[in-house]
């Protein structure tokens, strides 16, 4: 049933009360648990690591996905060194600054033995947030998109960035947000500059609908292919098997 009313992004008075303000997204991601337990570790980062870092003024939001047999199956042929990635944990910062507190509360939590080992890292980056946009039937601003109750995401992982004709027409695309890396953060960053990561926010199955944007996205990609163009679930809270690698 379609939701009523105009959508937010065309109602100038709903625009003036804010426009949110994330600037910076910090992206982890990992492979697989190498003992086979994803489930552990998706509850201890869902009920423990993941609230805590929303003490945190500088944290607006936070979003954990993960790769399944059938996301596997349903990715675009990439780069070989992200063929591992099954895990992606994303913290929408509204300043950069942040990182350093994010940091001091990561090694306040493991000196009081809250931290499992970490999942093999394949890469983490810290980007800048550019282009924001959302389908007018959802009715939800692009701005307010990181709170949005998805049902999946396709990440585009890119060398290059292109414009998002099409994706917002694809059934099941609720939004997209773009982003592209910036300044070298030290520690909190190994991505190579020049690196474009596309967040397509979803309202039906991820592996559906990145079948439905098969055609768009090989458009998209007349002149190379992606670094990693695949579909993850989000978490399902408190259902930590349901959806593993």
């Amino acid at each position: 049933m379609e939701l009523p009313g105009t959508p937010s992004d065309d109602v100038d008075g709903v625009l003036a009360a804010g426009r949110g303000d994330i600037s910076t997204v910090f992206v982890s991601m990992a492979t697989r648990h190498p003992d086979g337990r994803d489930a552990d570790y998706l509850r201890w980062h869902t009920l423990d690591h993941r609230p805590e870092q929303h003490r945190l003024s500088t944290v607006r939001a936070s979003l954990r996905l993960v790769s399944t047999p059938e996301c596997r199956a349903a990715r675009w042929r990439g780069a070989e060194r992200y063929d591992a990635v099954d895990h992606v944990m994303t913290y929408f910062f509204s300043d950069p600054a942040g990182l350093k507190t994010f940091n001091e509360l990561s090694l306040a939590l493991g000196d009081a033995g809250r931290k499992m080992r970490l999942l093999p890292p394949v890469q983490r980056g810290v980007y800048t947030v550019g282009d924001k946009s959302a389908s007018p039937r959802i009715k939800a601003g692009a701005d307010v998109l990181p709170w949005w109750p998805v049902l999946g995401v396709v990440l585009l992982l890119e060398r290059e960035t292109h414009r998002n004709d099409g994706l917002l027409e694809v059934d099941g695309v609720a939004g997209v947000w773009t982003t592209s890396t910036s300044v070298t953060h030290g520690a909190f960053a190994d991505t190579p500059q020049g690196q474009h990561l596309t967040y397509c926010f979803l309202d039906d199955d991820p592996v559906v609908t990145a079948r439905r944007m098969d055609a768009v996205l090989r458009d998209r990609w007349t002149d190379g292919e992606p670094l990693l163009a695949a579909p993850f679930y989000p978490v399902t809270p408190h259902q930590w098997d349901r959806r593993v690698p």
